[in-house]
């Protein structure tokens, strides 16, 4: 089986792309994030079209993570128990869906990113992750979670854990993605019992997953890696090899990130 995820950055601007991309790499079950259109608005017809079923959360022309797969969509949530509200008047976001695919629950999560060190958005990101992590724990414990669960928790994490995971550690001093705190609340699903399989197939600095649009910075290669693959232990297992397509960031109308794609044993 083939796992990927992927930061869109806008589905109904990139269908086409990720339409062709699916049908290029075999992938079977594709994670979105940042699909920036309400649920109604999605463009499910070219998927089923492929021979994917499509679940979706979206609420506006913000946020929205999606799942989609060719081995079964079942048991879809769409969000996490506990998952934090933000705003004025405060909502859950688009965020986190999760659904079982040929027998793995896959959750596609798009991560708060933070802003800024004093701004709530920060505290938020935070507050986010750590009621994932022990929403995650809880699924290794309980029902299905025994040593054979199969659970995967992927996306875009907006977390370099690394300093060699930012092209310049110099250029994040004060900002967010590379605090203490936040590389703290990422290991913590380490410390519930995920194996993030990414790093452990591709251990290399500069395996960026993300490059913004300005200041030529794909061309230079001044990246983050940012996308992400926890594994129940059963499931890393089985990941028998990880790629980052990084071939997806060339030509026009590119996302600013890239696929991450595992490899799963049957």
């Amino acid at each position: 089986m083939r796992l990927a995820t992927w930061n869109v950055n806008s589905i109904r601007s990139r269908v086409d792309r990720v339409l062709a991309f699916l049908e290029r790499t075999g992938t079977d079950v594709l994670a979105l994030q940042e699909t920036k259109c309400k649920d109604e608005q999605f463009p499910r017809e070219g998927f089923e079209a492929a021979g994917y079923q499509v679940a979706t959360f979206g609420l506006s022309q913000w946020n929205g993570v999606a799942i989609a797969s060719r081995v079964g969509l079942d048991d879809v949530a769409r969000g996490f128990p506990g998952q934090p509200a933000f705003g004025a008047a405060p909502v859950v976001e688009a965020r986190a869906i999760g659904a079982t695919c040929g027998g793995m629950r896959v959750w596609s999560l798009y991560v708060p990113n933070g802003r800024a060190l004093d701004n709530p958005h920060y505290a938020y990101k935070l507050e986010w992750l750590a009621r994932l992590r022990d929403q995650s724990a809880g699924w290794l414990a309980q029902g299905t979670g025994n040593p054979d669960a199969q659970i995967a928790l992927v996306g875009d994490w907006n977390v370099a854990p690394e300093d060699s995971d930012v092209w310049d550690m110099a250029v994040f001093d004060g900002q967010t993605h590379v605090t203490a705190p936040e590389r703290a609340a990422f290991a913590a699903f380490a410390q519930a019992g995920y194996v993030e399989v990414t790093r452990q197939h591709i251990p290399q600095d500069r395996a960026y997953t993300y490059w913004d649009y300005q200041q030529l910075r794909f061309p230079k290669n001044e990246g983050m890696r940012i996308d992400f693959a926890y594994a129940s232990a059963a499931l890393a297992s089985r990941t028998t090899g990880v790629v980052i397509d990084r071939n997806e960031r060339k030509g026009k109308g590119a996302s600013d990130h890239v696929p991450v794609i595992l490899d799963l044993a049957d």
